[in-house]
């Protein structure tokens, strides 16, 4: 055993060291591509231990990787250079809802739903919910800034975080913000962490903000001819004052595989599909919804199912959310991408990906969050297929300089992670990434917090292949 390794073992239980291949093998990847083996594993239970480890690395110069479920899509957990994953999903729940104060303290291994069941016990809810909310924890959220459908209205997991408590690079504790909804005591280190894909150190508990949960919602499905038009009603609804709480997008090919997968009574024949749900006062959405109705059919709507039920209501957002393991029956691998553009922009990018789906022979579905303008398109293919491979990666470069040249971004809630790291320089300049990478370099001065993420290393490409 090497040194850092009996000196770190010293304080930490041996049931909580993981060592043998088959342990840390599990370890070596995420939802994204990639495998990369760890050195050794920790299941860290607390901030104590969470500081020891840190400690230890940092003077051994060991990198270290901290990690919640695995479900990260950008590669966010990957021990690219060995070292120790820090795995933060065993710590006991910690969850505590100050109903007076709309606030909420949890541990970073809290199931992101646990979350919003507690709060909804007391007539609240912690808007942020991704897709992985059911699997992934808020530390994994906190560090990837997640986003999902309800972004549109509501906003980020960003804007839900009143404060934190971070073990910082060099073993530090530090705490960032505090309870109160206003606060501009000196810089934002609370909002600078969050979204830092645990590069400027480790999130061991966080604060956060509750809002009152609406009184009612209301679901409506339109119906396209074209995936032009369902961008453009998008567009229009946004226009009219009218603001959704969830405004989707799936397209034809994403509605023929859920009905082949699990049949829900999409409407097979059309080509997009546009899926809004209203929350607020029911008269507020009695009006809303007429609107709505009206502005759908200016624009050529083929057709608007306004479900009667709450029941027939969820039946819509089931069907909605078994996209993804729907289109993973398809072919066996799946490269699922976030590129997110200005919400005006929406039909020109289905028009780039049409175009790209054409020009590689690939077989991309889009879906996604279109009210925000966060698109995602997913590449069907078989990463034992190395030719195939190779056309992926190009799509991958081709979907990123799209959206950027729209005025997008290159993610929209997946982060950047070993991804899309080669393609920073690209949305933010030399310079921009410049700047970012001395804020790193300052935080962690060993560079043991999660390298090799964010930010490219030299010459570094986007590989979906291996041997």
């Amino acid at each position: 055993m090497e040194k850092w390794m009996e000196v770190l073992s010293e304080k930490i239980p041996s049931r909580q060291l993981i060592t043998d291949l088959a342990g840390r093998y599990s370890y070596s990847f995420d939802a994204s591509f990639g495998e990369h083996l760890p050195e050794l594993v920790v299941q860290a239970k607390n901030r104590e231990e969470v500081v020891h480890v840190v400690k230890v690395a940092n003077d051994f110069h060991i990198p270290v990787y901290p990690r919640g479920q695995g479900t990260s899509l950008s590669g966010g957990p990957l021990p690219v250079h060995g070292g120790v994953v820090l795995d933060l999903s065993q710590w006991p729940e910690e969850l505590d809802v100050a109903v007076e104060d709309l606030t909420v303290t949890v541990s970073p291994s809290v199931l992101t739903a646990r979350i919003n069941e507690e709060a909804e016990k007391h007539g609240l809810m912690y808007p942020p919910d991704p897709s992985s909310a059911h699997v992934a924890t808020i530390g994994g959220n906190l560090a990837e800034n997640s986003g999902g459908p309800r972004g549109l209205k509501y906003g980020v997991t960003k804007d839900y975080v009143l404060g934190l408590e971070l073990v910082t690079p060099e073993g530090e504790v530090i705490r960032t913000g505090g309870q109160t909804i206003k606060n501009v005591t000196g810089f934002d280190l609370t909002k600078l962490i969050v979204g830092s894909e645990g590069t400027l150190g480790v999130i061991t508990q966080a604060t956060l903000k509750l809002v009152p949960k609406p009184l009612a919602k209301q679901t409506m499905m339109v119906e396209f001819a074209d995936v032009r038009t369902a961008g453009a009603a998008i567009s229009r609804t946004l226009t009219t004052g009218i603001l959704p709480s969830k405004l989707e997008i799936m397209d034809q090919a994403c509605i023929a595989a859920v009905e082949n997968f699990r049949p829900s009574g999409l409407p097979q024949e059309a080509e997009a599909i546009v899926i809004i749900e209203l929350d607020g006062h029911p008269e507020t959405l009695k009006i809303e919804m007429e609107s709505l109705h009206e502005i759908m059919t200016a624009i050529g709507a083929t057709g608007i199912t306004v479900p009667q039920t709450p029941e027939e209501s969820e039946a819509i957002w089931f069907a909605r959310k078994q996209v993804s393991p729907a289109i993973a029956k398809i072919k066996p691998t799946k490269v699922s991408e976030d590129a997110t553009v200005p919400r005006s922009k929406i039909p020109d990018m289905m028009d780039r990906l049409k175009d790209i789906k054409e020009t590689y022979n690939l077989a991309i579905v889009v879906f996604g969050h279109a009210g925000d303008g966060n698109l995602h398109p997913n590449i069907l293919c078989d990463k034992t297929d190395k030719e195939e491979m190779k056309r992926v990666e190009q799509a991958v470069k081709e979907i990123f300089e799209a959206a950027v040249d729209l005025g997008g971004t290159l993610s929209g809630e997946h982060g950047i992670g070993t991804m899309k790291a080669p393609f920073m320089e690209y949305e933010l300049g030399e310079t921009g990434l410049d700047m970012m990478k001395r804020i790193k370099d300052s935080w962690d001065p060993n560079g043991i917090m999660n390298p090799g993420k964010i930010f490219p290393e030299k010459g570094q490409k986007l590989v979906l292949t291996h041997g």
